[in-house]
Protein backbone atom coordinates (compact mmCIF):
# COMPACT_ATOMS: atom_id res chain seq x y z
CA UNK A 1 0.00 0.00 0.00
CA UNK A 2 1.37 3.56 -0.82
CA UNK A 3 1.86 6.29 1.49
CA UNK A 4 -0.05 9.25 0.25
CA UNK A 5 1.77 12.11 -0.51
CA UNK A 6 0.30 15.94 0.34
CA UNK A 7 2.59 18.20 -1.33
CA UNK A 8 2.84 19.34 -4.89
CA UNK A 9 6.47 21.21 -4.17
CA UNK A 10 9.34 18.71 -3.57
CA UNK A 11 12.45 21.11 -2.36
CA UNK A 12 15.74 19.49 -3.05
CA UNK A 13 19.13 20.50 -1.06
CA UNK A 14 22.35 21.66 -2.86
CA UNK A 15 25.04 23.16 -0.48
CA UNK A 16 27.65 23.63 -2.87
CA UNK A 17 25.80 25.81 -5.12
CA UNK A 18 24.04 28.45 -3.39
CA UNK A 19 24.29 32.91 -3.99
CA UNK A 20 27.83 33.81 -2.22
CA UNK A 21 27.46 34.10 1.04
CA UNK A 22 24.22 32.43 1.74
CA UNK A 23 23.87 29.76 4.24
CA UNK A 24 22.64 25.80 3.35
CA UNK A 25 19.88 26.30 6.17
CA UNK A 26 19.01 29.69 6.13
CA UNK A 27 17.93 29.50 2.57
CA UNK A 28 15.66 26.46 3.28
CA UNK A 29 13.98 27.84 6.25
CA UNK A 30 13.18 31.01 3.93
CA UNK A 31 11.99 28.41 1.28
CA UNK A 32 9.79 27.00 4.51
CA UNK A 33 8.43 30.20 5.42
CA UNK A 34 7.39 30.52 1.76
CA UNK A 35 5.20 27.35 1.51
CA UNK A 36 7.63 24.20 0.92
CA UNK A 37 6.11 21.57 2.82
CA UNK A 38 8.94 18.76 1.61
CA UNK A 39 12.51 18.66 1.74
CA UNK A 40 15.16 16.45 0.13
CA UNK A 41 18.39 16.24 2.02
CA UNK A 42 20.43 15.19 -0.89
CA UNK A 43 24.66 16.08 -0.50
CA UNK A 44 25.94 13.34 -2.24
CA UNK A 45 29.56 13.98 -1.53
CA UNK A 46 29.33 13.35 1.65
CA UNK A 47 29.65 10.30 3.79
CA UNK A 48 26.63 9.09 6.32
CA UNK A 49 29.15 9.99 9.15
CA UNK A 50 29.47 13.43 7.96
CA UNK A 51 25.68 13.71 6.67
CA UNK A 52 24.39 12.83 9.90
CA UNK A 53 24.51 16.11 11.95
CA UNK A 54 23.02 17.86 8.65
CA UNK A 55 19.84 15.59 8.61
CA UNK A 56 20.13 16.12 12.46
CA UNK A 57 19.63 19.89 12.26
CA UNK A 58 17.72 19.43 8.98
CA UNK A 59 15.06 17.36 11.01
CA UNK A 60 14.39 20.33 13.85
CA UNK A 61 13.93 22.71 10.90
CA UNK A 62 11.58 21.11 9.11
CA UNK A 63 9.54 19.99 11.98
CA UNK A 64 9.41 23.60 13.15
CA UNK A 65 7.48 24.71 10.14
CA UNK A 66 5.72 21.38 9.82
CA UNK A 67 7.39 19.94 6.78
CA UNK A 68 8.45 16.40 5.86
CA UNK A 69 11.81 15.48 5.41
CA UNK A 70 13.35 12.82 3.56
CA UNK A 71 16.85 11.32 2.56
CA UNK A 72 18.36 11.12 -0.17
CA UNK A 73 19.80 7.03 -0.31
CA UNK A 74 21.05 7.02 3.00
CA UNK A 75 18.63 4.58 4.74
CA UNK A 76 20.76 4.68 7.79
CA UNK A 77 20.56 8.39 8.39
CA UNK A 78 17.18 8.19 7.44
CA UNK A 79 16.19 6.39 10.60
CA UNK A 80 18.66 7.80 12.99
CA UNK A 81 16.98 11.17 12.38
CA UNK A 82 12.97 9.63 11.73
CA UNK A 83 12.76 11.03 8.59
CA UNK A 84 9.49 10.63 6.77
CA UNK A 85 11.06 8.84 4.17
CA UNK A 86 13.99 7.85 1.55
CA UNK A 87 14.10 9.04 -1.76
CA UNK A 88 15.98 6.81 -3.82
CA UNK A 89 18.48 6.79 -7.68
CA UNK A 90 19.19 3.92 -10.15
CA UNK A 91 22.23 2.20 -7.70
CA UNK A 92 20.17 2.18 -4.18
CA UNK A 93 18.48 -0.08 -2.58
CA UNK A 94 14.99 -1.95 -4.14
CA UNK A 95 11.70 -0.15 -3.17
CA UNK A 96 10.95 -3.61 -1.52
CA UNK A 97 14.26 -3.71 0.85
CA UNK A 98 13.48 0.00 1.55
CA UNK A 99 9.81 -0.52 2.66
CA UNK A 100 10.69 -3.21 4.95
CA UNK A 101 13.31 -1.31 7.15
CA UNK A 102 11.20 2.03 6.75
CA UNK A 103 7.87 0.39 7.56
CA UNK A 104 4.58 1.26 5.81
CA UNK A 105 3.97 4.83 6.77
CA UNK A 106 7.34 6.46 5.28
CA UNK A 107 7.52 7.87 2.02
CA UNK A 108 9.66 6.21 -0.78
CA UNK A 109 10.38 8.79 -3.75
CA UNK A 110 12.68 7.11 -6.79
CA UNK A 111 14.56 9.14 -9.02
CA UNK A 112 13.79 8.39 -13.10
CA UNK A 113 14.95 9.77 -16.60
CA UNK A 114 13.04 7.18 -18.70
CA UNK A 115 9.48 6.16 -18.84
CA UNK A 116 10.32 2.16 -18.26
CA UNK A 117 12.03 3.25 -15.35
CA UNK A 118 8.91 5.38 -14.13
CA UNK A 119 6.65 2.02 -15.27
CA UNK A 120 9.16 -0.03 -13.16
CA UNK A 121 8.83 2.38 -10.06
CA UNK A 122 4.85 2.05 -10.32
CA UNK A 123 5.15 -1.84 -10.75
CA UNK A 124 7.68 -1.95 -7.68
CA UNK A 125 4.73 0.64 -5.07
CA UNK A 126 6.92 3.96 -5.19
CA UNK A 127 5.04 6.15 -3.36
CA UNK A 128 6.36 9.17 -5.92
CA UNK A 129 8.58 9.81 -8.57
CA UNK A 130 11.02 12.49 -9.85
CA UNK A 131 11.42 12.64 -14.00
CA UNK A 132 13.86 14.23 -15.45
CA UNK A 133 16.11 16.20 -15.74
CA UNK A 134 13.04 18.26 -18.17
CA UNK A 135 15.22 21.23 -18.78
CA UNK A 136 18.78 21.35 -19.41
CA UNK A 137 20.26 22.58 -15.89
CA UNK A 138 23.98 22.34 -14.52
CA UNK A 139 22.86 20.50 -11.53
CA UNK A 140 21.77 17.78 -14.06
CA UNK A 141 24.41 17.68 -16.44
CA UNK A 142 25.60 14.29 -15.88
CA UNK A 143 22.27 12.69 -16.92
CA UNK A 144 22.79 14.00 -20.73
CA UNK A 145 20.66 15.61 -22.61
CA UNK A 146 17.07 16.76 -20.98
CA UNK A 147 14.05 14.42 -21.95
CA UNK A 148 11.82 17.39 -22.38
CA UNK A 149 8.39 18.10 -21.90
CA UNK A 150 6.63 15.33 -24.37
CA UNK A 151 8.81 12.96 -22.56
CA UNK A 152 6.97 14.24 -18.94
CA UNK A 153 3.79 14.21 -20.84
CA UNK A 154 4.07 10.39 -21.00
CA UNK A 155 5.70 9.66 -17.83
CA UNK A 156 2.39 11.85 -16.22
CA UNK A 157 -0.20 9.64 -17.99
CA UNK A 158 1.54 5.94 -17.38
CA UNK A 159 2.07 6.68 -13.61
CA UNK A 160 -1.82 8.19 -13.64
CA UNK A 161 -2.31 9.84 -10.15
CA UNK A 162 -0.62 7.29 -8.26
CA UNK A 163 2.39 7.59 -8.05
CA UNK A 164 2.87 11.50 -8.75
CA UNK A 165 5.48 12.27 -11.11
CA UNK A 166 7.16 15.29 -9.84
CA UNK A 167 8.86 16.95 -12.91
CA UNK A 168 12.30 17.87 -12.10
CA UNK A 169 15.72 19.71 -13.94
CA UNK A 170 15.70 23.23 -15.00
CA UNK A 171 12.05 23.95 -13.45
CA UNK A 172 11.35 27.47 -12.53
CA UNK A 173 8.01 30.08 -12.46
CA UNK A 174 8.28 31.14 -16.06
CA UNK A 175 7.79 26.82 -17.37
CA UNK A 176 5.44 26.38 -14.89
CA UNK A 177 2.36 27.27 -16.76
CA UNK A 178 3.71 24.65 -19.85
CA UNK A 179 3.66 21.92 -17.41
CA UNK A 180 0.81 23.11 -16.27
CA UNK A 181 -0.98 22.11 -19.39
CA UNK A 182 0.66 19.11 -19.75
CA UNK A 183 -1.04 17.70 -16.78
CA UNK A 184 2.14 17.55 -14.13
CA UNK A 185 0.73 19.11 -11.10
CA UNK A 186 4.25 18.35 -8.82
CA UNK A 187 7.84 19.72 -9.54
CA UNK A 188 11.34 19.68 -7.68
CA UNK A 189 13.20 22.26 -7.02
CA UNK A 190 16.82 23.20 -6.52
CA UNK A 191 17.78 26.07 -8.43
CA UNK A 192 15.00 28.11 -8.59
CA UNK A 193 14.27 28.46 -5.10
CA UNK A 194 18.09 28.01 -3.51
CA UNK A 195 20.24 29.87 -5.94
CA UNK A 196 17.52 32.64 -5.56
CA UNK A 197 18.77 35.65 -3.53
CA UNK A 198 14.71 36.01 -1.94
CA UNK A 199 13.69 32.05 -1.87
CA UNK A 200 10.85 32.70 0.62
CA UNK A 201 9.34 34.49 -2.15
CA UNK A 202 10.16 32.51 -5.07
CA UNK A 203 8.85 29.66 -2.76
CA UNK A 204 5.51 31.08 -2.12
CA UNK A 205 5.01 31.84 -5.95
CA UNK A 206 5.37 28.52 -7.24
CA UNK A 207 3.11 26.78 -4.48
CA UNK A 208 0.44 29.63 -5.67
CA UNK A 209 1.20 28.70 -9.04
CA UNK A 210 0.37 25.04 -7.79
CA UNK A 211 -2.24 25.60 -6.13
Amino acid sequence: MQTPVDFKLYLITDRLNLPVGQDLFAQVEAALRGGVQCVQLREKDLPAAELLPLAQRMRELTRKYGAQLLINREIEVALAVDADGLHLGGDSLSIKETRRRLGPDKLIGVSTHRLKEVCQAVKDGADFVTFGPVYATASKLKYGEPVGVEALAQAVVAAGDTPPVFALGGVNLERLPKLLDLGCRQVACIGAILYAQDPEAQARKIVRMLS
